[in-house]
């Protein structure tokens, strides 16, 4: 047993290995699970929800985990609901739907077609029909001299149409994985998607 290995995990984590398992907390076992999952450095790591009950640094401290893994060439097959916690982890993501695995994505192809917020406020009044039509843009609303709205795509003809214009601000918000996830149910896109 790679006594070393497991001393340095259980230093990250902030385990007690002098203690019984029986009289830890939940968090503390699902630390000691963590401990178990890297002590060996295996090759393929299988991990069912492993941030479960770990605190938001200890959470951290598990990507960062994970993240070595991945350095050193292992490969970590991870089921969470924690959707940061995948975002900082996966180069791709499964959407199980009933049971099935419906789509198999790279995360930034996720982030390509993700729809944004988009908020610009401009030093002069503009009119709402120059933004309202332009491809990928819906839900547009300008009050204020600030025009709020979601981009689908790219962002060139709206950054364009804006450039008409004295822009004061631009805020893009990029949505995470969950808002993707959800969007992907909404769309129906999953009955479609190939494995």
């Amino acid at each position: 047993m790679p006594r070393g290995r497991i001393e340095e995990l259980a230093a990250r984590l902030d385990l007690d290995l002098g203690r019984r398992i029986r009289s830890l907390s939940r968090g503390n076992r699902q630390k000691v699970g963590v401990v178990q999952a890297f002590m060996h450095s295996p090759e393929l790591l299988v991990l069912d929800e492993p941030t479960s009950g770990l605190d938001p640094f200890l959470q951290q401290e598990f990507v960062a985990l994970v993240r070595e893994a991945r350095a050193a060439g292992q490969t970590v097959f991870m089921s969470s609901h924690v959707m940061s916690e995948v975002q900082q982890t996966a180069d791709r993501v499964g959407i199980v739907r009933q049971g099935r695995l419906v789509a198999v994505e790279h995360v930034e192809e996720l982030r390509e077609r993700a729809v944004r917020r988009v908020e610009i406020s401009f030093a002069d009044p503009v009119e709402l029909a120059e933004f309202a039509g332009l491809p990928g843009v819906t839900d547009a609303t300008l009050a204020h001299g600030t025009l709020r709205c979601r981009l689908n795509g790219r962002a060139d003809a709206l950054v364009k149409a804006a450039g008409r214009h004295t822009v004061l601000s631009l805020l893009s918000e990029e949505p995470d994985l969950e808002e993707l996830f959800f969007d992907y149910y909404a769309t129906g896109e999953v009955e479609h998607a190939g494995a």
